[in-house]
């Protein structure tokens, strides 16, 4: 076979996996909901104090919804990925010089998504804990 056939061949494979991939993602990821919801935001910060915001939105995704939590502050770095947090409440978390993060929580679990995809769903809690590696 020459190389003419094998890159044709390989470039018609490539498109279909690329073709699969973003079937699957965007059939099996996961969809924000819309309408209103009733969530909480916890905030603990690196002493362990905890401040909650209990908020009923529309929003359908958690930078949204934290932008409407009354007294929550929040900036950071925008990136190819959306907005990575550094700062909450006035508290900055470094990891260049800490090994100090904020994690993103969702119902016990860590989110999967940054803070502009991840989806907000009725009754959802969620945390942003500093955290340090």
């Amino acid at each position: 076979m020459n190389n003419k056939k094998k890159n044709i061949i390989f470039l018609v494979g490539f498109l279909c996996l690329t073709l699969l991939m973003a079937w699957v993602y965007f059939n099996f990821s996961e969809k924000p909901v819309t309408g209103s919801k009733a969530i909480t935001i916890e905030v603990i910060n690196q002493a362990e104090e905890v401040t909650v915001y209990n908020i009923k939105t529309d929003a359908e995704y958690l930078r949204q919804a934290m932008q409407e939590a009354e007294g929550l502050t929040f900036i950071g770095i925008e990136g190819p990925y959306g907005l990575m947090v550094t700062t909450v409440n006035d508290e900055t978390a470094d990891y260049n010089v800490n090994g100090a993060y904020w994690s993103f929580i969702v119902n016990g679990q860590y989110c999967n998504y940054g803070i502009d995809q991840q989806p907000v769903n009725d009754q959802d809690i969620f945390q942003i804990i500093y955290t340090k590696g």
